[in-house]
C-alpha cells in the first residue's frame, strides 16, 4: 500500500493578485494588500493547499531595488497575512529582466519545478492564480489548472489570453471560493 502524501498547491502571483499593483514595488511601505486578500489565503490554508508565491521582480535586475528591499516586502506580506491567520507556504522570485533568458522567469516554470523539488506536491490538483495571461500562460506550460482575476491588470489581459483559463473572477477571494466548492 502506498501512502501518498502529495498536497494540492495554489501558486499565486503577488502584484495585482493579493496586492495592489505598483509599478516596480520597492519598499515595503508601498504593500497594499487587497482587503480580501488574507481570507482568501487563510481559506486555501484551511482547506489543504499548499499556498506558493511566484512572482517576477526585474526591478532588481534594473536596478530598481535589491533582494534586501525584496525580502522586507514580502516579511511585511507575511505579517499582514499572519494578522488574519492566513501564511504563505513559500515565496519564489526571478529577479532577472526578460533579456536574460533565464529557466526561473514567467512563462517559463523554474520556480514551479524548485517548488516541486522543494515539496511533495499534487500537480493534477493544484492552481495557480494571477491577474495576467503570463500567469496563465506559466498554468498551461506547467500543466496546472489556471485562474485569471481581473483585479492589476487582469481586465487588460483577456484580449492577450491565447486560451481560456480554468476560472474567472472578480477578485482572488471569489475564484478561491469557487476551488474550495470545486
Amino acid at each position: 500500500m502506498t501512502n501518498d502524501k502529495r498536497q494540492k498547491a495554489i501558486f499565486l502571483d503577488r502584484d495585482g493578485t493579493l496586492c495592489e499593483e505598483v509599478n516596480y514595488l520597492s519598499r515595503p511601505e508601498d504593500l497594499r494588500l487587497f482587503p480580501f486578500s488574507a481570507e482568501a489565503v487563510r481559506l486555501l490554508n484551511e482547506n489543504g493547499f499548499l499556498v506558493i508565491l511566484i512572482t517576477n521582480q526585474s526591478g532588481i535586475a534594473r536596478g530598481f531595488f535589491d533582494e534586501k528591499a525584496l525580502h522586507e516586502i514580502h516579511a511585511k506580506l507575511q505579517k499582514e497575512l499572519a494578522e488574519s491567520d492566513a501564511k504563505l507556504d513559500a515565496i519564489y522570485f526571478c529577479p532577472h529582466n526578460s533579456t536574460d533568458n533565464c529557466a526561473c522567469r514567467k512563462p517559463k516554470i523554474g520556480m514551479i519545478e524548485q517548488a516541486i523539488e522543494d515539496f511533495s506536491l499534487d500537480l493534477e490538483n493544484s492552481w495557480i492564480i494571477g491577474d495576467k495571461a503570463i500567469d496563465v500562460e506559466t498554468g498551461f506550460n506547467a500543466q496546472l489548472k489556471t485562474a485569471l482575476v481581473l483585479t492589476g491588470y487582469g481586465n487588460t489581459e483577456i484580449e492577450k489570453l491565447e486560451k481560456k483559463p480554468d476560472l474567472m473572477a472578480e477578485n482572488i477571494l471569489q475564484i478561491v471560493k469557487s476551488l474550495i466548492l470545486l
